[in-house]
């Protein structure tokens, strides 16, 4: 991977931002559930759908420039832990998907955790094997 390719390490604390800001907003649409007042559900504009895109996109764009920004020292190492990082999250999102495919029939469900899966294990495997690489280098030294 390129690190030309990737954005400025700033852009993670504003991914971060973006993600947390997402957070609160889709738990209390979800636990309030209060109608917008759109009678009308068949319209692909009605205000229940155009929340959803709007908080799907900040959360996805946040997650985004979390997974892609640089590290501040950027090497061969980083760079195959992304990579392996990288696999890992697409073999389980395809496990995902295609359990998923199998034993339901809600697409949207499906859909939406295609959209996060990737990018949220990615982040997660990466962070991870950071920090286990930090710690051993911290015990030997």
């Amino acid at each position: 991977m390129k690190t030309r390719l990737l954005f400025p390490y700033w852009c993670r604390y504003l991914g971060l931002a973006l993600f947390l800001a997402h957070v609160p907003v889709a738990l209390f649409r979800k636990t309030m559930d209060f109608d917008f007042g759109d009678t009308n559900n068949d319209n692909l504009f009605n205000n229940h759908h155009v929340f959803f895109i709007l908080t799907a996109l900040v959360m996805v764009i946040g997650l985004f420039l979390i997974a892609f920004a640089r590290e501040k020292v950027e090497d061969e190492q980083i760079w195959q832990i992304r990579l392996d990082s990288l696999r890992w999250a697409i073999y389980l999102n395809y496990l995902i998907l295609i359990i998923s495919l199998v034993f339901t029939k809600d697409v949207y469900h499906i859909l939406e955790l295609n959209l996060w899966v990737p990018l949220i294990f990615f982040i997660i495997r990466f962070r991870w094997v950071i920090f286990r690489l930090n710690r051993s280098l911290s015990r030997e030294g």
